[in-house]
């Protein structure tokens, strides 16, 4: 079917369905049309594609707050507020770059919780078994472990990358759904190689809980520090090795992102979290989530605003891994 047209061409809207390349950007109003996430192509074919957005519409893994199920519906339509053109500062379009589709949502059975993390392991694993890397948009912070097995089949054990208030390293006795424990599975099942591993952020202590060999970044020291100073870290940790990043949005402090189940104050800015993300081009990054973004408990969307522009700034950052540039300044 062809775009409807008028006199100057195409005309924009529902770039969702009707967009023909899987690269560029096409503008369209961003109060209207079909919402994916920042206006991709919505589509199961992934020939071709670099990179494909999904969403994981799970909370039944909290142990505070719920409505992180909203999170994919949230961040998708925040999206549509920078999908116009070059984002700073980069001050280019990864999209000219990268071929990036919206997958649409992992689905599942909501009454056999159980039967989850196995729906969500196998969804994954059919994306990356398609060559495509993926951006997960969470769900609470539990999905980013069926992710890892997904992704540790095809590359053995990453570094995490992991933004956050807690360690998600609990004690427990085995085999729990939570989000507040499953790092622990993952040191254990050798998913992530937890001396090659940083967390950053963090702001909160459990009884019992073990160091595993991660490197700990407390909140004080990066308000302490620059941020050239945290990625420098991160990159003396992670090395050459493989990683996976995974961004907890209560990293933020609660007064920049309220939207969140479980928000801790004394938190990082947006501004601090994405200058670091910034400076890791040297890192070998193979995939990226954001998770608890809770849209019943946002003002004006910014936790989700905020959960969107970090997906920017990690695409930004693949685009320019495969070179990318600014685009220059006129007179």
């Amino acid at each position: 079917m062809s775009l409807e047209m008028n006199s100057k061409g195409p005309l924009p809207g529902d770039n969702a369905f009707r967009r023909e390349s899987l690269k560029g950007t096409q503008w369209e109003p961003t109060y209207a049309g079909a919402l994916s996430f920042m206006r991709r192509k919505y589509t199961r074919d992934l020939a071709g594609v670099d990179i494909a957005v999904t969403g994981i519409p799970f909370d039944q893994a909290v142990s505070h707050r719920s409505g992180t199920r909203m999170g994919p519906e949230g961040i998708r339509k925040a999206s549509a507020e920078n999908a116009w053109g070059p984002f700073w500062p980069w001050n280019f379009d990864p999209f000219d770059t990268l071929a990036v589709t919206d997958y649409g949502d992992c689905f599942f059975d909501w009454g056999r919780k159980e039967n989850f993390p196995q729906r969500l392991e196998d969804h994954a694993t059919g994306i990356i078994s398609s060559g495509a890397e993926m951006v997960s948009l969470g769900g609470d912070h539990y999905v980013t472990y069926p992710l890892l097995k997904a992704h540790a089949k095809k590359h053995g054990p990453l570094s995490l990358v992991h933004f956050d208030a807690h360690r998600d390293v609990e004690p427990d006795d085995g085999g729990r759904i939570d989000h507040g424990t499953m790092f622990g599975y993952a040191v254990r099942e050798s998913l992530i190689d937890p001396k090659k591993s940083v967390q950053i952020g963090l702001r909160t202590v459990f009884t019992g809980e073990r160091t595993y060999g991660f490197r700990l970044v407390y909140a004080d020291e990066v308000h302490d520090s620059s941020s050239a100073q945290i990625a420098q870290i991160v990159k003396d940790v992670v090395g050459a090795n493989k990683a996976y990043l995974t961004f907890d949005i209560d990293c933020l402090d609660p007064s920049v992102a309220p939207g969140t189940g479980t928000p801790i104050p004394g938190g990082l800015t947006y501004h601090q979290a994405a200058s670091i993300m910034r400076k890791l081009t040297d890192i070998s990054f193979v995939a990226m989530d954001v998770v608890e973004v809770s849209p019943p408990y946002d003002h004006g969307e910014i936790t989700s605003l905020a959960a969107a522009s970090l997906v920017m700034e990690y695409l930004c950052l693949k685009a320019w891994q495969k070179g990318a540039r600014a685009i220059p300044m006129t007179e």
